[in-house]
Formats: C-alpha cells, sequence, structure tokens
C-alpha cells in the first residue's frame, strides 16, 4: 500500500515544537504558525525547552525508581533524549513505547529505532486509548508496573473529547506502582490565549486550562501526585541530572519558572 501523502500546507503541532527546540524537521507552513506564536509570547522557545527538560528529568527519575516500561504518548519528532535513550542510560534493559498520530514523527522515529528491539513506535491517536492499550501490550508487559507520559499533549485534547476520559481509560487496567506524568500550559492571562489562538488552524488547536483542571487528570488516574506535586515545569526537582550545584540549579529554575506557564507532575498508582 502506498504511503499517505505528508500534509505539509496545515501547521503541525508536533513540527511547530520540533521548530522552537532548533530542529529542522518542519515545513514552512509550521514555521510561519511558530513564528506568528513567537510574535505575541517569545518564551514559546524556553516553554518547550523546559517542557524537554522536565521530560528528562522525570525519566531519569523514574528508572531510578525502578521503572523498565515506558509508553510516551504524543511523542513529537526526535531530538537528543529520548525517552529510550534516557531511560536505557539509567536500565538498559528498559522498554519503551512511542505514540504518535503525525506520519512524519513516526517515520522519523522508525528509522532511529531499527536496531533497538526494546524501544518501538506506533502511529495512533491519543483519543483512541483502548486501541493504544491494545497495541502496547504486544511490546509491554501490563502485569508490571508502567510510565504513562502525557507530556505537553493534553493541550491538544478539546473539552469535548473527554481528555479526563482517555486518562482514566490508560491508567484504570494499570498495575499498581505504575506512573502517570503529565505537562499541561496553564490558561493565565491574554498573552497565553493570543498564542493559544495561533493553533487554530494547526493540526490540533490548542485548549489552555486552570490549574485545578489539570490536576484533576491525576485524579482521573487514580494516582496520587509524589513531591513537589503539581508545580511549574521547571521547579519539578530541577537538580535531578543537572550539573549544577544544588542551588544553583534551584535559582535558574526559578527564574525560568517566573517565565513559563506550564505545569507539570508525577502521579503514583497506590500500590
Amino acid at each position: 500500500m502506498a504511503a499517505r501523502k505528508i500534509d505539509q500546507a496545515t501547521p503541525n503541532v508536533a513540527r511547530m515544537y520540533d521548530y522552537y527546540l532548533g530542529g529542522k524537521d518542519n515545513f514552512p507552513a509550521d514555521r510561519d504558525a511558530a513564528e506568528k506564536v513567537l510574535a505575541v509570547m517569545p518564551e514559546a522557545r524556553l516553554y518547550a525547552r523546559a517542557n524537554r527538560a522536565f521530560l528528562r528529568r522525570v525519566v531519569l527519575y523514574l528508572a531510578a525508581a525502578g521503572v523498565r516500561q515506558f509508553l510516551d504518548i504524543g511523542t513529537g519528532l526526535p531530538s537528543m533524549g529520548n525517552v529510550h535513550e534516557v531511560a536505557q542510560s539509567v536500565v538498559p534493559e528498559a522498554r519503551t513505547v512511542y505514540v504518535d498520530y503525525d506520519q512524519v514523527v513516526v517515520q522519523h522515529g522508525r528509522a532511529m529505532l531499527a536496531t533497538d528491539a526494546r524501544t518501538t513506535i506506533m502511529q495512533m491517536d491519543l483519543r483512541y486509548p483502548v486501541h493504544i492499550l491494545t497495541r502496547a501490550q504486544e511490546h509491554l508487559d501490563f502485569d508490571q508496573p508502567v510510565a504513562v507520559l502525557m507530556v505537553a499533549c493534553l493541550h491538544f485534547v478539546s473539552d469535548p473529547e473527554d481528555p479526563a476520559g482517555i486518562v482514566s481509560t490508560l491508567m484504570q487496567d494499570m498495575e499498581p506502582g505504575s506512573y502517570l506524568v503529565v505537562s499541561h500550559v496553564m490558561e493565565t492571562d491574554e498573552t497565553a490565549r493570543a498564542a493559544a489562538a495561533g493553533y487554530k488552524a494547526a493540526s490540533a488547536p490548542a485548549v489552555l486550562r486552570a490549574e485545578q483542571e489539570i490536576a484533576g487528570f491525576f485524579e482521573a488516574g487514580e494516582t496520587e501526585l509524589i513531591d513537589p506535586g503539581l508545580v511549574r515545569v521547571p521547579l519539578w526537582r530541577p537538580e535531578i541530572g543537572s550539573t549544577l550545584p544544588d542551588k544553583d540549579a534551584r535559582e535558574v529554575a526559578e527564574r525560568d519558572a517566573a517565565l513559563v506557564a506550564m505545569v507539570g507532575g508525577v502521579g503514583v498508582k497506590p500500590r
């Protein structure tokens, strides 16, 4: 069967994110849309970097805590420090399943992972969690704890699409000791709303939510937030993996947190 033609005319949220991070896997429509967001919110690049750094610290923490399986939903385009690379730097036998609906993401992922039998990528939509779980069980052992990563993806799921229900379905059959990781842009002011408007014509419009709504995703997943709770992403254990002394890492995190209205947290399913 012939490969589906890639839509280069519609701005794609994964490719816009790649552009913010300085990547090259994007098209003119993606760059134009991203530049419109940057014109309103120049900190958008910092959001992307801070979110990526949050993901890295979380995976380092979870791997050190004994997690051996990662289900990364809405993974985005490959960049340095992907989940499987970070996890395997701590636990060489760690297994990772990536899920993304974007064809470009999946093509790049398959090329990158061609020689890694412990890691796979699937082209699926997070709005169909049952299908994701069915396929993921071909690669992961759901009788053992799994870390479900939903990093910077739920703000592309509208309320009618029931993001809390998606989280609940993904987590309901996970073993005790499994983890849920979420990061999400907050609704703070007119600048944030204007930046979100830059995604209206993109592959997935952005939905801003209040901190209390984001905290509700952990409740939907029947998980308990671990310290430091739900915080702005630069403030989530900034000392992990840092080359700076803890005090300096904290100072840098506090500076960045003042500019990044994105919160993140890690919840654990009680044993």
